[in-house]
Order: structure tokens, then C-alpha cells, then sequence
């Protein structure tokens, strides 16, 4: 998973791949006008980091293949993740204001449902703890803060970071992704049991204990 920071050596050669073709060292150390060590250690590190990638190019009349490098997707977003902060609570607030709590957990809802597909089709358990501690390993590798717990005989997950950060303020109903997203992906109803809005150090997540039928009367 790529890391969360970048230098800024690193940023001054991400900003010259950003939107430009494939560049080899020789284009980076001309543009950058640093030694070629310099720029052959910032794109090990940023390719490490996984914000640049490596591919080959063929020159005609030319035997060896040369190295060219690119920028990622991760390195843009991670540049302008301040102006993704800014739009995406305001998208949220739009939704609230022109349709008010009823639009927003149907997108909420229509939200989760397309984020479980991509958790879905690779869950192999039928049982839902086993569902649920699938879910937080394929969260754990995504580079998410999370950890399953066994309590008297239920699962508990703790979510210690999250995703859905930049809407954390905006809306309480943003926390009802989370809960709506595991329940999609595990198939039985998961509740919220703690929530940073309340003063608790994470969110926590249990399975819902499935209502016994009533017994009627003979």
C-alpha cells in the first residue's frame, strides 16, 4: 500500500511525471536539474511508495529497451487530497439540502450496496463472522486500521481509522455507511456499538443477534 507522506523531492519529480508522458532519468535530471542519484533515489522511494511506476519503451533502430516512469493514481490523490476535503462534504451537504435525510440514506444506501459488490464476489465463508473477519482482512490489506475481536461468542470489529474521514463532520449519517457496508457484505444486520462522534477512541461494529420467534400460545 502506498504511505501516507511524500518528500518534497519526491513531490517536485511526482509534479513532473503528473500529466506528461512516460520520462526517462536523463528527462527528470534536465527538468529537476539534480544529480542523476538524486532523482534515481526519489523514484525508488516514490516507487516503493507506490506514487510512480516503471515501464519500458523500444526506440526503433535501438537494441535496449529503456526505462521510462509515470505517476499513479495514488500520487494525485494524494497531492490535491486537500481539495478533496473541501468537495466531497460539500457534495454531501448539496444532497442534504435539495433532498434533505431521505435522499441522503437512499444515496448512502445505493452507495454501500456498490462498495459490498467489490467486497462480495471475493468473500468464500457462508457463516457470517467468518464473512465479517474476511471483510476486515480485505480492509486491513487496503491500508485500513482495523482488527476483529472475539467477545463471549460474538465478533466485534474495531475500526481505528476511516476512510470516510473528510465527511466525518458533515453528517452523522455518514457513520450509517460503515454499518451498511458490512451488513451488505456479511448478509445479517451489523450495528454500530461505539462512535468517535460519542467520545470513543474508534468506531466498533458487532453482528446483530437474530430475533427468536415468538412462541404462540397453543
Amino acid at each position: 500500500m502506498p504511505h501516507s507522506t511524500i518528500s518534497a523531492a519526491g513531490v517536485r519529480v511526482v509534479k513532473l511525471l503528473i500529466g506528461n508522458p512516460p520520462r526517462t532519468v536523463t528527462d527528470l535530471i534536465e527538468a529537476a536539474q539534480v544529480t542523476r542519484t538524486a532523482v534515481t533515489e526519489q523514484l525508488n522511494e516514490l516507487m516503493a511508495a507506490g506514487f510512480v511506476k516503471r515501464g519500458t519503451e523500444r526506440l526503433p533502430g535501438r537494441g535496449r529497451p529503456r526505462h521510462v516512469y509515470s505517476s499513479t493514481e495514488a500520487a494525485q490523490l494524494l497531492l490535491f487530497a486537500d481539495k478533496q476535503g473541501r468537495v466531497v462534504p460539500a457534495v454531501w451537504r448539496a444532497i442534504d439540502r435539495i433532498g434533505g435525510k431521505s435522499l441522503l440514506q437512499r444515496v448512502i444506501r445505493r452507495v454501500s450496496r456498490d462498495l459490498a459488490g467489490h467486497y462480495r464476489k471475493r468473500i468464500t465463508s457462508r457463516s457470517p463472522k467468518e464473512r465479517l473477519r474476511q471483510l476486515a482482512k480485505m480492509l486491513c490489506d487496503e491500508g485500513l486500521l482495523i482488527e476483529t475481536l472475539d467477545r463471549n461468542g460474538h465478533v466485534m470489529l474495531r475500526k481505528r481509522s476511516c476512510p470516510f474521514l473528510t465527511m466525518y463532520e458533515e453528517s452523522r449519517s455518514i457513520c450509517c455507511l460503515d454499518a451498511e457496508l458490512m451488513s451488505e457484505v456479511v448478509g445479517r444486520r451489523v450495528r454500530q456499538t461505539a462512535s468517535r462522534h460519542d467520545g470513543a477512541p474508534c468506531c466498533t461494529f458487532e453482528i446483530a443477534e437474530e430475533k427468536k420467534p415468538r412462541k404462540r400460545n397453543a
